[in-house]
This record gives C-alpha cells, structure tokens and sequence, in this order.
C-alpha cells in the first residue's frame, strides 16, 4: 500500500468519527515522516577492559597456532596474527616478537640437530626439540591469557 492509499484510509476513519482531527494529523505527519529506525554501532567500543581481554585472546591464539608448526601452517598463521593485530593491539607486539623469536630459534636448532643425525647425537636432540615445540607454545598461551608475557627458554633473541 502506498502512501496516497494509507491517507485516504485514515480520511475515511476521520470522516466516520473513528479517529479525532488530532489522530488524524498524527497519524498522517507519522505516514509521510516515519520514525527513523534507532541504529546500534557497528561494533562495540574498544574500552581499556575489552582492549585488555582482545590483546589476551590474539595472544593466546598466536601463541596456540605455533602447534600447527608441523603442518608450517602454524608458523605463518602467528605471524600473520601478529602483524596484522599489532596496529589495533598494541600489547600484541610483545607476543609477536616472541613467537618469531622462537621460530627462528627453533629452525636453526632443527637444522643442527639435522646435521647432527649422522652422527646419532641429532636424534634425542629432535625428540627434544619437538617436545619443547609443544610444551612452550601451550605454556605461552596459557600465560598470554592470564595476561603475562612470557619469554620462551632458550630462545635467541633476533627480533627486539
């Protein structure tokens, strides 16, 4: 139904005593003019308790991806993680860096224990470096969500 439709209904009302002049003009003026539907925000404020809550969640999921190392999908997916969180998250970067540090520490150990498997010193070296590739991102994560920073062992540091 249209507008022009709308108003002659409510003329009819007016003329059959079923609505006031005062109805009438009100609900006329609400034909021509609806109310504007209130609009809620696109997304909630970032206050500094929900800023404080995203940094700990990013972290930890940055933190839990490196499981997925074996797969290499773990290794981009918290650098990307990282850097496209650290912009919005400031407390993100401290995280990020560490990881990277792991990653790259955790590569150069692997490929020394690599070339150390000739001499069969290398193997107990790779059980040991997976099992630290498992146990210190599950570690970090857990920390990252209790909102602490935790610096992985044995790490180099490469990126400060």
């Amino acid at each position: 139904m249209n507008i022009a439709e709308e108003i002659s209904k409510l003329q009819e009302l007016r003329n059959k005593g079923a609505l006031s002049e005062e109805e009438f003009v009100k609900a006329k003026a609400a034909i021509i003019n609806p109310p504007a539907a209130p609009t809620a925000p696109a997304y909630a404020p970032m206050t500094p308790e929900r800023q404080a809550e995203q940094e700990r969640l990013w972290a930890m999921l940055m933190h839990f991806s490196l499981l997925l190392s074996y797969a290499f999908i773990g290794l981009v997916l918290a650098i990307v993680i990282w850097q496209v969180k650290k912009k919005e998250l400031p407390g993100i970067d401290t995280h990020g860096k560490n990881v990277a540090n792991w990653i790259l520490s955790e590569l150069i150990y692997g490929a020394i224990s690599g070339v150390l498997c000739t001499i069969l010193i290398g193997v107990p070296m790779l059980f040991v470096l997976i099992a630290l590739g498992i146990i210190f991102p599950i570690i970090g994560g857990i920390k990252a969500n209790n909102g602490q920073v935790w610096k992985y062992p044995l790490t180099i540091t490469f990126i400060k």
